[in-house]
């Protein structure tokens, strides 16, 4: 009999507990939602940034720019493995 007891208060427990974190959660699921709303509408223009995206422009630019050379440079190493590959056979 002491067994059914001792299982049910643990159920009630584990109940108890599974109830306290929900809540807990949903409050700080709330709480951060707010945060990132409040966060979003301080960081957001009321008009467009033409720096930012002149920035962006130019930063993407570079990045384009730079991905060529290594492709180019990638091509170069490749064809210097190939042919040292093939005068070892």
């Amino acid at each position: 009999m002491n067994y059914l007891y001792s299982f049910l208060a643990l159920d009630l427990a584990n109940e108890r507990r599974a109830d306290i974190f929900s809540i807990e959660y949903r409050q700080t699921r709330e709480a951060l939602e707010a945060r990132q709303e409040a966060e979003l509408s301080a960081f957001e223009p009321d008009r467009p940034s033409f720096g930012r995206r002149a920035l962006a422009q130019g930063l993407a630019a570079v990045s384009r720019g730079s991905a060529a050379a290594v492709r180019r440079l990638d091509d170069a190493v490749a064809d210097d493995l190939g042919r040292s590959l093939k005068a070892a056979e």
